[in-house]
């Protein structure tokens, strides 16, 4: 009988270096998905500023820290990263389960806009975009979310399936940086 092994979904492919810039997975804890029901918004968000100390995000930003994060993900929709849902945020939004529908990545160091602005369409610089600034956008050819988590740092969520051409596509770009020598 064969032994199955749970992998992560960036496994045997990160951590990776070039030049400046660093790629690594990381483990968020529980993905759940949040949608208020209509007219729960300010409820929804009360309940989950007293159950995990923090509001529901506004369009393009997340709230939290590390460990325990909500990161708009389109209208409607945020997506809690970290502590498992309390139950009293059923009574205010539909909550799903999606911890193994994604992979996460952290990106970061100096020349890390350079890196993101070869694949991403977004204006991803520190004066426009800042630390719980997030976008759902493109990412070479596949859908993403992008948080910044740092100064030099980004969060960026896609799915499960694409994780290989994810930390591919990422490489390619950080290699081409180092290249040029454009940190900074």
């Amino acid at each position: 009988m064969a032994e199955l092994q749970a992998l992560t979904p960036c496994a045997g492919l990160l951590p990776v270096t070039r030049g400046a810039v660093s790629l690594s997975e990381v483990d968020v804890g529980a993905i759940t998905s949040v949608a208020p029901f209509r007219g729960r918004e300010a409820a929804l968000s009360a309940a989950l500023e007293a159950a995990h100390g923090m509001a529901f995000p506004a369009p393009n930003r997340a709230t939290g820290r590390a460990g325990a994060r909500a990161v708009w993900f389109g209208a409607g929709q945020a997506m809690l990263l970290g502590p498992a849902p309390e139950a009293a945020l059923a009574e205010h939004a539909a909550l799903t389960d999606q911890s193994d529908g994604w992979a996460v990545v952290r990106i970061e160091g100096a020349g890390v806009e350079a890196v993101l602005a070869r694949l991403v369409p977004v204006d991803l610089r520190g004066g426009v975009f800042r630390r719980g600034h997030t976008a759902r956008t493109m990412l070479g050819h596949m859908n993403v979310s992008i948080t910044r988590v740092g100064a030099e740092a980004f969060q960026i969520m896609a799915f499960r399936s694409m994780a290989r051409t994810l930390v591919h596509d990422l490489t390619t770009a950080m290699a081409q940086v180092a290249a040029r020598g454009e940190a900074g």
